[in-house]
């Protein structure tokens, strides 16, 4: 498998710069459209963990300044497919000359779920989501540096205690399954995750913030290459951003489109969901 570079700690510069203010109203998936790191399964009918209840966002604000408004919440899966269509990133919120890839969306009636064997697969919707878009674009290949593939995915829960499950289950998945196969030919090895709730590790901007870091490796395009994801929730969606880098491509390259399309996509949420002033 070649050497193995060391995995940066998460408390460093890109997590500090995703989770900052600064970024513009800001805060994976695997490989493609059909598959990735954003959660472990359904959650049960009532599992809120600290901090959140089961019941639909209410009006009072959050210490960070979100205050949703019941009257916009989605309700219904029409409701919750229009607002992850809104919000999920296209190839322009990733930086100059992104384009999409094929498969460009998933089938929003369906999510990913990480199996026994640490393979990533989809499943029907629980019923305890209205609906999970996954969306990925890539930086093409130029002479000798390889792509920058990105991935953008949003879901949309019922109820705030239903996101906060899944954030929940996501960070256990990396000690579950350190090594994972985001779809055939596709993996990643070595993973070390984090989570940072609101006014922790420089987490700012989201009621709730996940980290996850390692090494990709595409039977096209070789490894080990750099992979970082980021996840955060605000209210009852969650906003997930993954990069994987390629040869000639440094680590700056592929965070840099990170925060644009982290900052993007929780700016949304916030605009579809918050309460006027």
């Amino acid at each position: 498998m070649g050497h193995r570079r060391p995995v940066r700690l998460f408390t460093g510069v890109l997590a500090t710069s995703l989770l900052l203010g600064g970024l513009g109203g800001c805060s994976g998936t695997g490989g493609d459209g059909s598959a990735g790191p954003t959660r472990s399964g359904s959650p049960p009918g009532t599992a809120p963990t600290t901090g959140s209840t089961g019941a639909a966002p209410s009006a009072s604000a959050t210490t960070l300044g979100f205050t949703p408004d019941p009257g916009r919440a989605p309700k219904t899966r029409a409701e919750g497919l229009r607002l992850a269509r809104t919000v999920a990133a296209t190839p322009a919120d990733w930086g100059p000359g992104f384009v999409r890839r094929s498969p460009y969306e998933s089938d929003p009636g369906s999510w990913p779920v990480l199996d026994s064997d640490c393979v990533w697969e989809r499943e029907p919707l629980p019923p305890t989501v209205l609906a999970s878009l996954t969306r990925t674009s890539e930086l093409p290949a130029e002479g000798a540096k390889g792509p920058i593939r990105v991935t953008a995915v949003v879901t949309v829960h019922r109820t705030v205690g239903a996101a906060d499950w899944e954030m929940a289950g996501t960070l256990e998945e990396a000690l579950r399954c350190p090594d994972q196969q985001l779809r055939q030919g596709e993996r990643i090895t070595g993973l070390l995750s984090q989570g940072a709730a609101y006014g922790l590790l420089a987490n700012f901007t989201s009621e709730d913030s996940l980290t996850e870091g390692g090494e990709y490796y595409s039977d096209t395009l070789g490894g080990p290459h750099y992979y970082y994801w980021v996840q955060s929730r605000l209210g009852q969606v969650t906003v997930a951003v993954v990069g994987r880098g390629a040869k000639g491509r440094s680590d700056d390259d592929v965070d840099s489109a990170l925060r644009q399309g982290a900052g993007q996509m929780l700016s949304r949420v916030e605009t579809e969901l918050e309460a006027a002033s």
